[in-house]
């Protein structure tokens, strides 16, 4: 898995969320945001 860089801005990015609607990272430009990743594993 690549590293992930501190303190950098993230690229932009486009998901589903639960309802099947699509958003993007763009989406929340001038808001505060955090931005949660979780490992799929721990070695």
């Amino acid at each position: 898995m690549a590293r992930i860089e501190l303190n950098i801005q993230a690229p932009n990015f486009t998901l589903n969320d639960f309802t099947g609607k699509r958003t993007s990272l763009a989406d929340f430009a001038g808001q505060k945001n955090v931005l949660v990743i979780f490992n799929r594993g721990f070695f």
